[in-house]
């Protein structure tokens, strides 16, 4: 695995494929690393070099004295400069989507495809996140990431629909069905909000690419073709 240094921080990533081929950056959920990709990005590596990322406060990147999903996206901007990759394909799960939409609204010009697995809509989450009691202390990532996550899903910047509009980048939308928690016609909603947005469902539930790899890797596979 290695690092780049962005903001002050270190992020881990690790890469796959030929250094050559487009470049596909890979963004887990919260509370999860770059290696919930150990299955897709294989698969992705044949046509194009797979970079996985673990955001502040996850997996071997640095812990940070705040967060939110706006500084991520600043670190994704950064960690890509450093890089010298000025356009790439995003694909992010649930936090990881949400991240690469904040930053295809904000630069679409960087963004080549968008690929948003389960994002979570701007609405108040029904019902409203709340920490547990005894947080696990060894868990691995920052509880105050967390926290903090929890917190702009409870109250959200409705601003973040109006960031779609501005992607011009073709977007699929992966919705996992009726077994998710997250609000369905949110998501397509979402997906209507892109200029060149599509929407797939596959049922599963939230983790999509965790439960149903298969079907997720061919629905990606044949969106990038």
């Amino acid at each position: 695995m290695d690092t780049v240094e962005v903001n002050g921080l270190r992020l881990a990533y690790s890469t796959r494929g030929a250094a050559s081929a487009p470049p596909v950056i890979l963004l887990h959920s919260l509370g999860e690393s770059g290696s919930t990709w150990d299955v897709v990005a294989p698969a992705l590596a044949g046509t194009h070099r797979v970079y996985t990322v673990d955001l502040r406060g996850h997996g071997s990147s640095d812990r940070a004295g705040e967060y939110s999903f706006e500084l991520m996206r600043d670190d994704l901007r950064a960690a890509l400069d450093t890089l010298g990759l000025s356009k790439v394909t995003l694909i992010g799960h649930s936090l990881g989507a949400m991240v690469s939409w904040l930053l295809a609204g904000e630069d679409p010009e960087r963004v080549d495809r968008l690929i948003l697995e389960e994002p979570p809509p701007p609405v108040a989450a029904n019902p409203p996140r709340t920490l547990p009691e005894d947080p696990d202390p060894d868990a691995p990532f920052d509880w105050n990431a967390v926290a903090a996550v929890y917190r702009q899903r409870n109250e959200p910047d409705p601003a973040y629909w109006d960031l779609l509009k501005h992607i011009t980048a073709p977007t699929l939308v992966i919705a996992g069905g009726q077994q998710s928690q997250l609000p369905q016609d949110q998501l397509a909603r979402i997906a209507e909000l892109v200029p060149d947005g599509h929407m797939t469902t596959i049922p599963s539930g939230h983790h999509v690419h965790r439960d149903r790899p298969e079907a997720f890797i061919a629905a990606v596979s044949a969106f990038l073709a």
